[in-house]
């Protein structure tokens, strides 16, 4: 079986899947591994989340993170118990793999790439007979977005209702597992994504920081510390802005067209580049939407235009991180100095 963008008619898939009527064959992903007594501390003490007592069954979302916080990979893990199932994009894979081997010293854990065994299954209930069981628990990944995940923060106000679940599948069975199941493409799944503001892959860049997505949410245990990037995202979080964030666009549907990923963004009336588009789709009740990371200067309620190959598109923002996020501490100011009988 092949993952498809669709099966001919998108609208009619989007809703099907949205009200738990169909699932989707998500694209390739990249599965790691860890196996062995001390894999939950171990992978505690490198990503941006509080692993080490996660249960069997459960699922979480960490980052990893380079020296300046800078997010490198955004993870997904499953625990059974006696494995921790790591879900990438299938092209962060290796250099996932490849890091975490050069990380493992003493420690009792041992390494594997499964990405050609399983297949993931997307849908917005869990459906624990399509996913397969390790030791005994059926590995299905919970999105918590676009909730606060224990220690975690969130900026954003913008009233979403979204659920979503992904399930690892052998790939051996996928037809036969799938072979009764209504099914919808992936434009589908994305348009759901989008539409809820949740961030992915795509959104991520070079110099993206966990703030400037609203990842505090779901990726990050604000009280844990010892991790690389630890020290910058405290900063960040409690004494300064992040100099970018993502919002929420809507999209005049006039052009009959969609921005590309990375098509330029810029203030209506201005020549200035302030940010780039990200993810785009077509929804079934909202229209034409994408996501897109633009400069923290850019004010909540400027009118936005999208540089599309269609020509362009005229864009409104939906504030998803607003201009004020970070600085949650205020410093106090001290009293001045007397000195010589002056102030």
């Amino acid at each position: 079986m092949q993952v498809k963008a669709h099966f001919g008619n998108p609208m009619i898939e989007q809703r099907s899947l949205s009200e738990g009527d169909s699932v989707c064959l998500m694209d390739p992903c990249g599965i790691i591994t860890a196996t062995g007594a001390d894999r939950l501390t171990w992978l505690h003490s490198l990503l941006s989340q509080n692993l080490k007592n996660l249960n069997p069954g459960e699922s979480a979302e960490a980052l990893l993170l380079d020296p300046q916080g800078h997010i490198e990979q955004q993870i997904k893990i499953i625990d059974d118990g006696e494995s921790s199932w790591l879900m990438v994009n299938q092209e962060n894979t290796q250099p996932l793999l490849d890091w975490l081997t050069k990380m493992v010293f003493r420690m009792k854990v041992e390494l594997q790439n499964r990405s050609i065994e399983f297949v993931v299954v997307g849908s917005v209930k869990p459906r624990p007979e399509l996913a397969f069981s390790s030791n005994s628990h059926p590995l299905i990944w919970k999105d918590q977005w676009p909730g606060v995940t224990p220690g975690g923060y969130r900026y954003s106000t913008r009233a979403v209702t979204y659920s979503w679940f992904e399930h690892l599948v052998e790939a051996s069975k996928v037809d036969s597992v799938l072979g009764k199941e209504s099914l919808a493409g992936t434009m589908a799944a994305d348009a759901l994504r989008v539409a809820a503001g949740r961030p992915r892959q795509s959104e991520i860049d070079e110099k993206s920081l966990p703030h400037e997505l609203d990842l505090l949410a779901t990726a990050v245990h604000l009280s844990k510390g010892c991790y690389r990037g630890q020290e910058s995202v405290a900063k960040v979080h409690n004494l300064g802005h992040p100099p970018r964030r993502l919002t929420f666009l809507h999209l005049d549907g006039s052009e009959h067209s969609l921005p590309d990923v990375g098509d330029e963004i810029r203030v209506s009336g201005s020549e200035k580049v302030v940010g780039k588009v990200t993810s785009a789709a077509q929804h079934f009740e909202m229209g034409p939407i994408a996501l897109a990371v633009i400069s923290r200067s850019v004010s909540e309620d400027s009118a936005l235009g999208v540089s599309s190959s269609g020509g362009l598109i005229a864009a409104t923002q939906e504030i998803i991180v607003p201009q004020s996020a970070g600085k949650v501490v205020e410093v106090p100011k001290l009293p001045r100095l007397k000195l010589g009988g002056r102030s």
